[in-house]
């Protein structure tokens, strides 16, 4: 179907690709990954016709039609249903029922057909656009992170509906699980090259783990055999009677070559500073009650919970239900309007909020900042850490005046992973970071002494880390004292019919 032949292409220092190839035959569903930086919203662009490579070519089926979900927010439609519609593919602009199917989906409700696409928030809108692409019936479905902005039933929907799908997708997500659940095939963006397998992510990393190993060991065997002919070589070609064979075998190791060794790619490594804390129990919510107006109806109502060391909360559930401001309420950035939430007077806290900016000095590099946040950090520790969040070598020394919002967040995130803490309150602290710096964050929570609240939308992410869940489903919340595939097995999602 589409096929990419010796690619090659820059971007100023940096070699992205060096003659990549692979193609997406008929009905393949491609998972496509790489560390941030890597090249994969390029190779998607290139994929699309936008962008050229330096070098090499694309061939794509004539009138092969793909579409791509578009971040551009712009309407021209008075209500949500005209607006998606536009998505119809040519001859079916009055199969809405088509529209409304997906919309439904992706969590709008029927009261919101009519409405204006300008009332709703960015993250409908860019549900709008998604709708519209589904519906627009393309050969291909172009993905980047079509996830973001989501909640959790929603994503589990797409998931279904993405696995139905009769044609080709290419998709890049840094969740694991969704990427998984879907792809027939991965394909990594490695060492400049692209590598492709039948299967998921397991079955990519395993192969390139193996075929990087055994690369290895034939270079050290190589080289085990070029050092003892050229042994050979410097001890008998100053006589006669061996000169002939030692120059034969001076041009056979001219005409073999070197192997060269493999450039080491570090594997992230991130650690939060846990403090020991000895008391049985940390924290506890009181019947708190929360509304922003401080009056009735509350979107926390009468809500108890004690919290012990260890405890590995996540706070799961649909989209502007009240989740971060839960959060918010047991990290003390927001007052319950009645209620209590008490806290061991020795408790250590670090909180990561997705909007949370403070305590960032725009004179610091990302380095300093992070130091900043624990006198005993060295500057080893916080490039390491730096490094881990994607600011790696130079990039650690950027300062943070001049850093994007999701660059900020991470730093935030940084400064919490040094701070000496007791308990954890994250709201999404893998959004901004690629799938290996996932792994290796929710490596960092596992091993943390201490205990975590988290907000999270991704499955595999809940199934690493919880051990409770605070559910917001149905418009109640409710505890459940186990783990997420135990809660799906017993209870379920009430909102998934929908």
């Amino acid at each position: 179907m589409i096929h990419l032949s010796n690619i090659s292409h820059s971007f100023g220092k940096q070699n992205l690709f060096d003659e990549l190839s692979f193609s997406i035959n008929r009905g393949e569903k491609v998972g496509l990954v790489g560390r941030n930086g890597h090249g994969k919203s390029t190779l998607i662009s290139m994929i699309m016709g936008d962008q050229e490579p330096d070098s090499g070519t694309i061939t794509r089926p004539k009138g092969y039609k793909i579409g791509h979900l578009n971040q551009h927010l712009k309407f021209t439609k008075p209500t949500v249903l005209e607006e998606c519609s536009l998505g119809l593919p040519e001859g079916e602009e009055y199969n809405t029922w088509l529209v409304e199917k997906v919309l439904f989906g992706l969590g709008f409700v029927e009261a919101d057909m009519d409405r204006d696409p300008q009332e709703f928030s960015g993250g409908y809108q860019i549900r709008m656009n998604l709708a519209k692409l589904l519906v627009s019936a393309p050969d291909m479905l172009m993905l980047d992170e079509p996830n973001n902005y989501l909640d959790i039933v929603t994503i589990r929907w797409l998931e279904e509906f993405l696995r139905e799908w009769e044609g080709e997708i290419v998709l890049i997500t840094h969740d694991r699980g969704f990427m998984d659940s879907i792809v027939t095939h991965t394909v990594s963006i490695h060492r400049s090259k692209a590598i492709k397998v039948q299967g998921d992510t397991d079955k990519l990393y395993e192969q390139i783990n193996q075929s990087e190993e055994i690369y290895e060991k034939t270079r050290l065997n190589e080289e085990k055999k070029r050092k003892q002919e050229e042994v050979f070589i410097a001890k008998f070609k100053a006589k006669a009677s061996f000169a002939s064979r030692a120059q034969s075998r001076v041009k056979k190791l001219e005409k073999q070559g070197e192997m060269k060794k493999l450039e080491k790619i570090e594997d992230l490594e991130l650690y939060f500073n846990s403090a020991t804390f000895s008391a049985k129990e940390m924290m506890n919510c009181e019947n708190i009650s929360f509304s922003y107006s401080g009056k009735e109806p509350f979107l926390i109502e009468d809500f108890s919970l004690s919290i012990g060391p260890n405890d590995r909360i996540c706070i799961i559930g649909k989209n502007g239900k009240g989740k971060s401001t839960l959060l918010k309420l047991m990290a003390g950035e927001l007052q319950a309007n009645s209620g209590k939430v008490n806290k061991h007077p020795s408790l250590l806290e670090g909180y990561f909020g997705q909007t949370n900016k403070i305590n960032l000095n725009d004179n610091n590099t990302v380095a300093e900042e992070i130091k900043s946040a624990d006198p005993s950090c060295t500057e080893a520790k916080a490039r390491t850490i730096a490094g881990g969040l994607m600011f790696s070598d130079e990039l650690a020394l950027k300062k943070v005046k001049v850093l994007s919002g999701g660059e900020k967040s991470r730093v935030l995130l940084g400064k919490i992973l040094v701070s000496p803490s007791h308990i954890l309150y994250l709201d999404e602290p893998t959004n901004h970071l690629d799938m290996q710096s996932c792994d290796a964050l929710i490596e960092a929570i596992d091993n943390f002494d201490g205990s975590v609240i988290m907000v999270t939308h991704d499955e595999s992410h809940i199934r690493a880390v919880a051990n409770k869940l605070i559910i917001f489903d149905n418009d109640t919340i409710s505890i459940y004292p186990g783990g997420y595939d135990d809660f799906l097995s017993d209870i379920g999602w009430s909102d998934e019919s929908k």
